[in-house]
């Protein structure tokens, strides 16, 4: 990666990264039950098919037919076992039937503790971003100091430009505590 050299192109850099954290922290959530079926909920679930590790998207087509239940269409009538249990290991607390090469996933309704452990969850995801969020914001300063250094910009306009970098910071950190805030509610929700 070059490091920019003027400020509109460090500053085109430091919004891409923020905003790449803020897409990251949302994939994450879309991966979190929340009591409503959803395709996302089953993304992070790999098949051992093949000889190899594969997304369960490569193996069938993941369907909503109603609201608390979640349909997998295995296109090979051989990996229905592979994929069934991929699903039932993957850590979501979920119990797929197959049914020929139809697996149906029913989505229980949450209780009050794998609430309160899905909170914890939404947080740290959260939490990782706001890191991500702030490795770039050094990042930008460190690459500030260095253009003052190297005689790009004189001390004036990286004050200015700090305080543009803080305010961008600033911007993103509030997006994602409001995605938390709203994820929570989702999951609080009965």
């Amino acid at each position: 990666m070059s490091v920019p050299t003027t400020w509109s192109d460090l500053r085109k850099d430091i919004v891409r990264r923020m905003d790449s954290a803020v897409e990251v922290l949302k994939k994450d959530f879309s991966g979190l039950r929340s009591g409503r079926a959803s395709t996302n909920l089953l993304d992070p679930v790999v098949v051992e098919a093949y000889g190899q590790t594969m997304p369960l998207s490569q193996c069938g087509t993941v369907g909503v037919p109603e609201p608390r239940m979640l349909t997998v269409q295995v296109w090979d009538k051989g990996q229905v076992k592979a994929v069934e249990k991929a699903i039932a290991n993957a850590g979501l607390g979920l119990n797929p039937q197959a049914d020929g090469q139809l697996i149906r996933v029913p989505i229980p309704p949450l209780n009050e503790e794998r609430r309160k452990e899905l909170q914890k969850v939404a947080g740290k995801y959260a939490e990782a971003a706001r890191i991500s969020v702030r490795n770039v914001r050094r990042d930008g300063m460190d690459s500030l100091k260095k253009m003052e250094k190297d005689g790009h910009l004189s001390e004036d306009e990286i004050k200015k430009h700090e305080k543009e970098v803080q305010s961008v910071t600033d911007e993103t950190i509030k997006k994602i505590d409001d995605l938390l805030t709203s994820k929570e509610k989702e999951i609080i929700q009965v």
